[in-house]
């Protein structure tokens, strides 16, 4: 597999604090990856520079061969952003969130409202189609927020902390759509504090602290669950705070 995502030299500092310190990283075309690590680890951070939406202080992004600092506007729309904000509208139904943000993404006119029919039936809500997206349940809305990330059919798929809020079953319903929706070449990234769940999707786990990557390892070399729980807590430090700690 190539690589979709080449990170060298990375850094990023915030004034006097350094949340990222000399990262260096290569995700290949197609990989579920998963990365843990104590509030304040810099994950986030990591996040949205892949993304454009910060620059880094230091160090060069590759984007499907494109430089993050060159052409923001050309990565950003090979990105599909999800996260424990769903990014909707509260007073538009269903179809007219995903409409309005077709247009946004420039699909052509004449396509939206195929993609939109394609999309609301992926995620089970075709026949919520034309309710207020307001009126949905919290995993409901996570998972039209799918819906609006893969509208542009990117090649990457940002997610950060997006287990948020969802119980059991709405995590087993987004985990799902999540898994079902789009091509299995699309490249997935997820930030989150549950390890179970995480495990069970992705195929390499990253350990983010303070700034530095601590571990980067097929799941396949980890073993369990446990071993993996075991490990993470052998590296964080021990001022991780409760919220931190508290799925693993």
């Amino acid at each position: 597999m190539d690589s979709i995502i080449s990170i060298t030299g990375l850094s990023k500092s915030f004034g006097h604090r350094k949340a990222l310190n000399n990262i260096n990283l290569e995700i290949k075309k197609g990989e579920f990856v998963a990365v843990f690590g104590p509030n304040g680890a810099g994950k986030t951070t990591l996040l949205k520079i892949m993304s454009t939406i910060i620059e880094p202080t230091r160090g060069t992004v590759l984007v499907n061969g494109i430089e993050s600092k060159k052409d923001p506007s050309g990565i950003r729309g090979m990105i599909g952003a999800i996260s424990h904000e769903t990014y909707l509208y509260d007073e538009l139904t269903a179809r007219e969130n995903l409409v309005f943000f077709s247009r946004m993404y420039g699909i052509e006119k004449n396509k939206i409202d195929e993609r939109v029919e394609v999309l609301l039936k992926s995620v089970s809500l075709l026949q919520r189609a034309d309710d207020r997206a307001g009126s949905f349940s919290r995993g409901m809305k996570q998972r039209l927020s799918i819906a609006r990330a893969m509208l542009h059919r990117p090649a990457i798929l940002l997610m950060d902390e997006p287990y948020t809020g969802l119980d059991q079953h709405a995590a087993e319903n987004f985990e799902h759509v999540l898994m079902n929706t789009g091509s299995s070449e699309v490249t997935r990234i997820m930030i989150t504090h549950n390890i179970e769940r995480a495990f069970g999707l992705c195929d390499r786990m990253l350990i983010l602290d303070r700034g530095e990557i601590r571990l980067d390892k097929p799941k396949k070399d980890i073993g369990s669950v446990e071993q993996f729980r075991e490990k993470y807590l052998s590296i964080v430090q021990k001022d991780t705070d409760a919220e931190g700690t508290g799925n693993l």
